[in-house]
């Protein structure tokens, strides 16, 4: 019983303590509802304040809006009204600028930024009457002024430009075509300054002004004026290459020369002319030493003039073109195309790209022209020339052509853009070039055909003609590409080109073609010589001629590059030139067939039966013919051979050694053996020579004429 008293109190005590907990939480509930209530008092009170608020200062704020925006209206009506008003004083304002002009001032001042600005401002106040009052008059005065100015800036661009143009001097443009090995050629390229960079900088901004409205006019005028002065430029180069001494181009010793005084001050690019002249001396050396050494191991003697006997024909004649002249006429290529880089360099920032191809065509079509002209001319020439036979033009042509080649990537990046009767300027003094060397070729060819000449040398030394070849085929050496451009458009050489086994590059290709052609050269000779060598009566003489001939033949060639050129089109060459050299020294071995019928062989019937001891009186006069015959026959082919002339000093030994190495045992041999018969009384008048003395004679041979 008593436990659950205890749970009963233990129960009753919780319940009351929830019930005040209750009583607590109610209390709490009451209080917040009440606070509650009370904000929302507050909270509706106070939106009630501010709708009466918004209701009061709203139209004042609209009010406001109203009135800030009235005043920008204000503000923005008056600053458009000095605006306008403005533009009806503009042609007052500016017009002592435009009157003015924008050269210089009394003070020595530029004017063009303030004459540029007044312009601006001209236009701006003719775009604004021409919109808004086309009728006004203010309109023509503005529009007056702003042509005046217009006019007077496309002036002052043409003074600017005569003021400051000069042509280059002729010492500038030696030096640039060429420069200093040390210095780089870029350098060269930015020295070459026409206009001086403030100069540069207010043509560019007047151009640019003119351009910006419209103005191009200038745009001719900066293309004759500049063209001019490239013309000129050339035309100084031309008289001072004429003007220096003998035509040459450094003008060293011109003492006298207009231009040299002209350009006295310049003599730091004196410099140029001098390694010029360099560049050429060395260019005439080589082709004098070529020549030199040709003549000196085919005869002995030496070239003591540069002119050979080809080129001597040529510079015989008024209408010759002489190797200074193709060097001048080089000198000027290089440098037009120098100057047209530079032009084209000018150009930049004066004339809009799009509009650069016309003015430039403009620019250096009078240079052009004279240039083409004087290649056209010695074209022209050179085929009077070629026509006579007279083959130094070919030489002449040939570096010209080369060169021309070489420009043409750089011509044609240059006048990139211009009209085809520019671009084929250069193609149609190419293509003539071109079609005179052509020419120049298969004339030479025809020419060996069909030489007169009918004098051939008394001791069969080396025809001139053979000399003459040679010279000019080894010259032909330093155009090899050249000349196989020139080969390759002709369908002979094509087709023999195509037959050959294996492949080859361009410049095998050249060379191929270069030796396919000396090749016919010397078939051509070698026929030739052989026809003129039947107007020899002595068959043995003949046969000298033409071992001279083909042995000078094979010696220059392999003292050269030619044979390496021909070999790639005929491998055998050489052994061809071989087998006609032992053939032409057989054809004359045969001269020693009467000497040799008196002592050889000795088993010859009448010289073997006969007895030492019993020696009959036949015998004796047998042995006597046979002495007498051989010292008559020997003195006889002595007398005639001394006339001969082997040129060649290896020749000539080796055939000296051959006669003795033939003769010489064989006389020997003979001697031996009736020298110690007893066959006459008075031996001295038919023993005349010993074989030493033999042998001595045979060394005389060919000496005196040699």
């Amino acid at each position: 019983m008593y436990e659950p008293n205890e749970r009963k109190v233990e129960i009753e005590s919780k319940l009351e303590k929830e019930l005040s907990n209750l009583n607590l939480l109610k209390e709490k509930v009451n209080k917040s509802n009440q606070l509650t209530k009370n904000m929302v008092n507050i909270l509706s009170s106070f939106e009630h304040r501010l709708a009466r608020l918004e209701e009061t200062i709203l139209p004042v704020y609209h009010q406001t809006g109203n009135l800030q925006k009235r005043q920008e209206h204000i503000e923005h009506t008056l600053k458009a009204l000095d605006h306008v008003i403005a533009f009806y004083g503009v042609s007052q304002e500016v017009e002592p600028v435009i009157r003015a002009g924008p050269g210089l001032n009394p003070n020595g001042d530029s004017c063009l930024e303030p004459f540029l600005q007044a312009m601006n401002k001209l236009q701006a106040a003719m775009e604004y009457f021409q919109t808004h009052n086309s009728e006004s008059v203010e309109l023509d005065n503005v529009r007056t002024l702003f042509n005046s100015g217009g006019d007077a800036l496309n002036r002052e661009f043409k003074e600017l430009l005569q003021r400051h143009n000069k042509p280059v001097p002729p010492v500038m443009l030696l030096d640039l075509v060429s420069p200093d090995e040390e210095t780089p050629m870029e350098d060269h390229s930015a020295s070459l300054n026409h206009l001086p960079d403030y100069v540069c900088s207010e043509l560019q901004r007047i151009a640019e002004w003119l351009i910006i409205n419209n103005r191009d006019e200038y745009i001719n005028v900066y293309a004759t004026l500049r063209g001019n002065v490239l013309h000129k430029s050339l035309q100084n180069l031309k008289e001072h290459q004429r003007s220096s001494s003998g035509g040459s181009v450094q003008g060293i010793n011109a003492a006298n020369s207009p231009m040299r005084s002209k350009f006295r001050h310049e003599t730091p690019n004196r410099r140029a002319s001098k390694r010029l002249q360099h560049v050429f001396e060395k260019k005439a050396n080589k082709m004098l030493l070529r020549a030199s050494q040709t003549l000196e191991h085919s005869t002995g003697l030496t070239l003591g003039s540069r002119r050979s006997g080809i080129l001597l024909a040529a510079e015989s004649r008024d209408d010759a073109v002489d190797e200074q002249e193709m060097d001048n006429y080089l000198v000027c290529v290089m440098a037009l195309q120098k100057l047209m880089q530079s032009e084209r360099h000018l150009m930049l920032g004066i004339v809009p790209l799009d509009l650069q191809p016309r003015a430039f065509e403009i620019l250096i079509r009078d240079a052009l022209n004279m240039v083409v002209q004087d290649g056209e001319s010695i074209a022209a020439r050179a085929k009077r020339c070629i026509n006579r036979h007279e083959f130094a033009a070919v030489l002449v042509v040939f570096p010209i052509l080369k060169h021309l080649q070489s420009m043409r990537p750089e011509f044609d990046k240059i006048v990139k853009g211009c009209s085809e009767t520019v671009t084929s300027k250069f193609s149609s003094i190419h293509n003539t070039l071109h079609g005179t060397a052509a020419k120049a070729l298969d004339d030479f060819i025809e020419s060996i055909r069909s030489d007169p000449s009918t004098q051939l040398p008394k001791d069969g030394t080396v025809h001139e003609l053979t000399s003459n070849v040679l010279v000019f085929l080894e010259q032909l050496l330093d155009f090899t590409d050249t000349i196989g451009g020139v080969l390759a458009q002709n369908l002979e050489y094509n087709n023999a080109l195509g037959q050959l086994p294996g492949g080859y590059g361009r410049t095998d290709k050249n060379k191929i073609l270069l030796g396919m052609y000396i090749q016919k050269v010397l078939m051509e000779l070698n026929q030739t010589l052989c026809n003129k060598s039947e107007f020899y009566s002595d068959v043995y003489l003949r046969a000298v001629f033409r071992l001279n001939n083909n042995y000078h033949v094979l010696k220059a060639l392999q003292r050269s590059e030619l044979v390496h050129h021909v070999q790639l089109s005929k491998p055998n060459f050489e052994s061809t030139y071989h087998k006609m050299i032992n053939d032409n020294k057989d054809a004359y071995t045969q001269s020693w067939g009467k000497v040799l019928s008196n002592i050889w062989p000795l088993d010859d019937p009448q010289l073997a039966n006969f007895s030492a001891s019993k020696m009959r009186d036949k015998d004796r006069s047998i042995i006597k013919e046979k002495f007498a015959g051989f010292n008559k026959e020997m003195e006889e082919i002595v007398k005639v051979q001394h006339g001969y002339s082997i040129a060649d000093v290896e020749l000539r030994e080796s055939l000296k050694r051959d006669n003795k190495e033939f003769i010489c045992p064989k006389y020997n041999a003979f001697y031996e053996k009736f020298t110690k018969v007893s066959f006459t009384k008075n031996p001295e008048k038919y023993i005349k020579y010993t074989p030493e003395q033999v042998s001595t004679m045979i060394d005389q041979f060919f000496d005196v004429a040699a």
